[in-house]
């Protein structure tokens, strides 16, 4: 009986509170009152004879039973969504839609390159990119925000399933004419002496580097530091220096002879990987699924070694 009770509005308007984190922005959300949204979550909390949100100063967290919901009530929206979208394609892969989300450097070539070739095959589907933080990237997924997620991580996290992972060296990039462009490798004390460009600390490959700059007791004073990365691309094109990053973001630069890109080969530069992770336990629609591998199939280098220093 308890069961049946978790169903219709109730769990709507609560899955709503859990998203926005208030009564009041999720009953705008739902274009309902805030009295109607408070009831729903209270007829909730009555039923399980338990609370499902820790009420606090600036908002409400869901509780451990909380949380349990929201996974149950997510995954419930997702299957409903995957078997419309397999009903739809019945006649192949006519319709339907894939939801990605990822880290900012996939989103400036790379993503948007495997998805205008996979287009050209399946012209019925639709797609929608959105860039997160590393970890923001892993929580959409989880919240069943989008459907796939491509970033870079450097643990395992609770909730996802990895469908592939390559390791993801930091890279030093540079101009074909720069000193070091011929290396294949180099060393961090090597870069030391030249102008550097640098994304902001919150970046995973910054902290890499950071951290090996530390062991090293190495400085670096960056001439520019920027959170967008054709920022610091650019920097580099104009021959203002060195910049880090990682092979999969300037894979299109370093193939068209832009650049060069050599690995920086300290230890600890290549304590990351990239991920390409779903919802644990979720079912894709055919859409999803079909996409995830050809996706897959594009991630790694063409050879262990095309993309890591290209000389002239």
């Amino acid at each position: 009986m308890i069961s049946r009770g978790l169903q219709g509005a109730a769990l709507r308007y609560f899955l709503a509170v859990v998203r926005t984190g208030s009564l009041s922005d999720a009953a705008v959300q739902l274009n309902v009152t805030p009295s109607a949204v408070s009831r729903q979550v209270a007829t909730l909390e009555e039923l399980l004879d338990v609370p499902l949100f820790e009420r606090r100063p600036r908002g409400m967290v869901p509780s451990a039973a909380g949380e349990l919901l929201a996974a149950h009530v997510r995954r419930g929206e997702l299957e409903a969504d995957r078997v419309v979208s397999d009903i739809q394609g019945l006649r192949g892969l006519r319709r339907g839609r894939v939801r990605i989300g990822s880290s900012a450097g996939f989103a400036l070539e790379f993503l948007p390159r495997v998805i205008a070739e996979f287009h050209g095959r399946y012209p019925g589907l639709q797609f929608n990119l959105q860039t997160a933080s590393p970890a923001a990237v892993g929580t959409l997924v989880v919240h069943g925000e989008v459907d796939l997620g491509l970033t870079y991580s450097r643990s395992a996290e609770q909730d996802l399933h990895v469908l592939h992972r390559q390791n993801a060296p930091v890279m030093a990039i540079m101009r074909p004419d720069h000193p070091l462009a011929h290396h294949a490798t180099v060393t961090l004390a090597q870069m030391h002496g030249y102008p550097i460009a640098l994304p902001g600390p919150e970046n995973t490959v910054r902290q890499l580097f950071d951290i090996g700059c530390s062991e090293r007791s190495l400085v670096f004073q960056p001439v520019l530091s920027s959170n967008q990365f054709e920022t610091l691309t650019n920097f580099v094109l104009h021959g203002g220096g060195l910049s880090i990053s990682g092979e999969l973001t300037v894979r299109g630069r370093l193939e068209r002879g832009e650049l060069r890109a050599a690995q920086i080969r300290d230890p600890g530069m290549r304590s990351r990987s990239v991920e390409l992770q779903t919802l644990a336990g979720r079912t894709l629609p055919e859409s999803v699924a079909t996409f995830a591998e050809f996706l897959r199939e594009r991630l790694p280098p063409a050879t262990a070694s095309d993309h890591l220093a290209r000389r002239t």
